[in-house]
């Protein structure tokens, strides 16, 4: 008898999520069937979406239903298959979410082809987040050799490669990230060209000592007082990827201080999700993992062991606690 370990989502946040809204079930994995394959999930990502998807709103996908795994994405292996293209030992990524099993008919597998690149960071720099990064950078900033590119959360898996890759296309880049220590490694290991602490206080200030020429395009991953900041330092025509809004994950409202800016500056202002946006993951995840395989683009993982970490480690990642990716190793 295998047993498949799971974290549920079993009550909504009220507020700030807490250990209290999951539950960690261990029920028996049932056998496979025929057109069926059983994957071994090795790492689990976790992701600031997850938190808007535990709140009963309305959004750009349906809330994540009560007693039922946890959302997110997972890499693993294929070990036993009933199936006729899929293989034991073959590399997968799927959504099977907080749990260390998944059964699949195949048609939400994705095989990882390029062994250059190490498994977890297809949930990270190689795989959704990078994506993201790709795609609000080039389709939506469309940066210009020598314009200045802001980039929020710059240290974690999404604005890490947001900046490595406005820096390739000949731009200027200011990260926001929060503490000395984080500022350090998007400069020194990352590249970019400066780096502004949020928690120093007077992001403006240090926004406008940073990008004295002012700011052409913006990757938003935050909101809230940083994105107020970055407004006030905006140039005229310039454009905002909007990704996330972190700040107000918990329910609390965060209105803009200067909305009048969007208009006065002609601000192009797009949210997305990467998603919806299919067709240009090949080239997306070619062109990343090309560039991870020769070393030219960096990534930092934060790893906890064992599904049971789960609950713990995302709560942390959503006050700012992990160091990049958030991954949980469950072999």
């Amino acid at each position: 008898m295998t047993i498949n370990r799971q974290i549920l989502l079993v009550s909504r946040p009220q507020g700030e999520a807490t250990l209290d809204n999951f539950h960690l079930a261990a029920p028996e994995l049932p056998e496979i069937g025929d057109g069926q394959v059983l994957v071994r999930n090795f790492y689990l990502s976790l992701d600031p979406y997850m938190r808007a998807r535990m709140n009963d709103t309305k959004s750009y996908a349906p809330p994540q239903p009560l007693d039922t795994v946890m959302i997110g994405a997972t890499v693993g292996e294929v070990i036993e298959s009933r199936h006729p293209d899929w293989q034991p030992g073959d590399a997968v990524t799927a959504m099977f979410g907080w749990q260390e099993y998944g059964i699949s008919d195949g048609s939400n597998l994705r095989r990882l082809h390029d062994a250059r690149v190490p498994m977890s960071a297809y949930l990270g720099a190689a795989g959704m987040p990078g994506v993201t990064a790709w795609y609000g950078l080039n389709r939506i900033i469309v940066p210009k050799a020598g314009e200045t590119i802001a980039v929020s959360a710059a240290s974690g898996a999404v604005g890490s490669v947001v900046g490595q890759l406005a820096k390739r296309a000949g731009c200027r880049v200011i990260g926001i990230a929060g503490g000395e220590r984080k500022c350090a490694y998007v400069r020194e290991t990352l590249g970019f060209d400066a780096c502004v602490d949020y928690k120093a206080g007077n992001v403006f200030e240090a926004l406008r000592d940073a990008a004295p020429d002012g700011i052409d395009g913006y990757f938003e991953n935050v909101g809230g007082e940083v994105f107020d900041a970055v407004l006030r330092n905006l140039n005229a025509h310039s454009r905002i990827a909007l990704c996330g809004m972190i700040a107000g994950y918990n329910g609390e409202p965060i209105p803009l201080k200067s909305p009048s800016l969007l208009l006065t500056q002609r601000v192009k202002l797009e949210g997305f999700i990467v998603t919806e946006h299919l067709d240009v993951w090949p080239q997306a995840l070619k062109e990343l993992t090309d560039a991870i395989a020769a070393g030219e683009l960096h990534y930092r993982e934060t790893m906890t062991q064992g599904i049971e970490s789960a609950p713990a480690a995302f709560l942390g990642l959503l006050k700012g606690e992990n160091f990049g990716k958030q991954v949980v190793r469950l072999v």
